[in-house]
């Protein structure tokens, strides 16, 4: 969660922003960028430590390979688009007939027309319903975000994982909480043991994602500036997957 001046943000929200200037203070932007947010001024919100008021963003490109992590001053942004508000974004029936993540959504709205907790999509799906941009493929996945905000039971999380089954595409399940983010799945079916949860640090295993101490596993933005300032974003954000890539190993050989 990031406050700004006039904004509330979360991880997985998407801003319309000025382009204009943010590109005008981010010299090391690579040249793809400029055309991309000529198209569509959107970002989306990434997890890392708040810089006073530099929201932690994401800019996507055409291809897999440009994605560019970078932040943005909360004056820059004009507008915020949740997950949950693009549910109301309608889906023209060319596309949901082409497109089998966009139809598998349309799918999940009825079979959780009943949840409390507020969701909505992510990704890919979320990005063309924010700036209308047809960017979604027929090989794309669909991308659900769920905000926790409160407590969730075991029993919960296999009834939403029971209901998201059989759709025409798979579908990947993100949980956040106030202070990390986890599978669904991976909650559903955990038993007694952790899980991998997705901290502001990195990666951590705990058993609950709302224990007091997931709070403690994140560092205070003192710390967190210090470093981010002497450190190019795409490096820092290429640094996190190898921790990511790392925990998972150590996790897998200990399950041996």
């Amino acid at each position: 969660m990031f406050h700004g001046e006039g904004h509330f943000v979360r991880t997985h929200d998407l801003l319309e922003i000025d382009a204009k200037r943010l590109l005008a203070s981010q010299a090391s932007a690579p040249q793809w960028v400029e055309g991309e947010l000529r198209k569509s001024p959107f970002a989306v919100v990434r997890r890392s430590p708040c810089l006073g008021h530099e929201i932690p963003i994401g800019i996507r490109g055409t291809g897999r390979n440009q994605r560019w992590a970078a932040f943005c001053h909360s004056k820059l942004v004009k507008s915020v688009l949740t997950p949950s508000q693009l549910l109301t974004r309608a889906i023209p029936t060319s596309r949901a007939n082409a497109i089998l993540a966009l139809r598998a959504l349309d799918v999940l709205k009825e079979r959780w027309m009943e949840s409390v907790l507020p969701w909505g999509p992510g990704g890919s799906v979320g990005f063309e319903l924010a700036s209308g941009r047809h960017v979604v493929t027929p090989e794309s996945d669909l991308d659900i975000v769920i905000y926790g905000e409160r407590r969730m039971t075991v029993e919960e999380a296999k009834s939403l994982c029971d209901r998201a089954m059989s759709l025409p595409v798979a579908v990947d399940i993100h949980v956040e909480t106030p202070e990390c983010g986890f599978s669904l799945k991976e909650f559903a079916g955990r038993g007694p043991a952790a899980i991998l949860l997705r901290v502001l640090r990195g990666i951590v295993l705990a058993k609950d994602p709302w224990g007091d101490e997931i709070g403690s596993m994140n560092p205070n933005y003192a710390a967190a500036r210090s470093i981010l300032l002497n450190r190019d974003c795409g490096r820092l954000l290429k640094n996190e997957f190898r921790r990511t890539d790392v925990q998972m190993n150590r996790r897998k050989g200990a399950a041996k």
